[in-house]
């Protein structure tokens, strides 16, 4: 089966780069304190995975899409990049000293299965870090106002905070936490909100086929329509009272933490 990653843009790379913010968030709730192998889950292009590597905390990446890996070895060589998914980790058993994933859980098609296999192949006491948003977040998006079909579409595809806990909690994880992030306007990872502060991003095509949501689940005569419109209401102002009509407190996306206890 292909990979839904295997149709990404020619120029991924360039929109989907490591955001310095995301990535000290992440590096913080890992605490990569032991020596050892370090798993990023649904890696991509390996642009997150490069960045965490280092001499003392050595990363190997597992994604579903070959393409995605492919240019994660050519860019990367170095670190270790594995065909696979979360339901099925090509790793034995304790062999990983912590685990994170950026925007991967709405991908997997068996969320219990997948954090059983998370929790299989993680040490005891170690840390796992998703960066993931709900549906109830992606409500509050201002994108809705101008692509209600594709935005839909992207939060049916999105599974909620309690149906991702209960999978957590069923896997072993007990204790979950979780984070709050709203989007900074030097956000340097283009994913789907990535123009909550500056509208005008989405007039970039190349930013546009960066998100999957755009470039996978989008129908392209909404698209056309809505683009038109936002462009007006750019040129009037009228965005400006979009946006505040869709300012809320719950985050933009979060951070989900938690460990393997035991």
């Amino acid at each position: 089966m292909e990979a839904k990653y295997d149709h990404i843009g020619k120029g991924y790379n360039d929109t989907r780069k490591a955001d310095p913010f995301l990535l000290e968030r992440l590096h913080y709730h890992l605490n990569p304190i032991r020596s050892g192998l370090y798993l990023d889950i649904g890696c991509g292009t390996g642009n997150y995975t490069s960045k965490l590597h280092t001499k003392e905390t050595k990363f190997i990446g597992i994604d579903p899409s070959q393409k995605m890996l492919g240019k994660a070895k050519t860019n990367y060589p170095k670190i270790t990049w594995k065909l696979g998914t979360a339901e099925n980790i090509p790793q034995e058993n304790s062999s990983v000293e912590g685990i994170v994933g950026t925007l991967t859980l709405h991908h997997w098609n068996d969320l219990e299965k997948g954090f059983s296999e998370l929790f299989r192949v993680m040490k005891n006491y170690t840390n796992i870090v998703f960066f993931t948003a709900t549906p109830d977040q992606m409500k509050g998006y201002w994108l809705n106002h101008y692509f209600p079909k594709m935005m839909e579409d992207s939060t049916q595809q999105m599974p909620s905070l309690e149906k991702i806990t209960n999978a957590m909690n069923a896997a072993g994880f007990q204790n979950i936490f979780t984070e709050r992030y709203f989007i900074q306007p030097d956000l340097k990872d283009h994913f789907l909100y990535v123009g909550k502060h500056n509208a005008s991003l989405y007039l970039n095509a190349a930013i546009r086929n960066g998100i999957s949501s755009f470039s996978h689940l989008a129908h392209q005569e909404e698209v056309k329509k809505g683009l038109a419109q936002l462009k007006k209401d750019i040129a009037s102002g009228e965005i400006n009272k979009i946006i505040k009509s869709y300012e809320n407190r719950k985050g933009d996306y979060l951070f989900l933490l938690s460990q393997k206890e035991n």
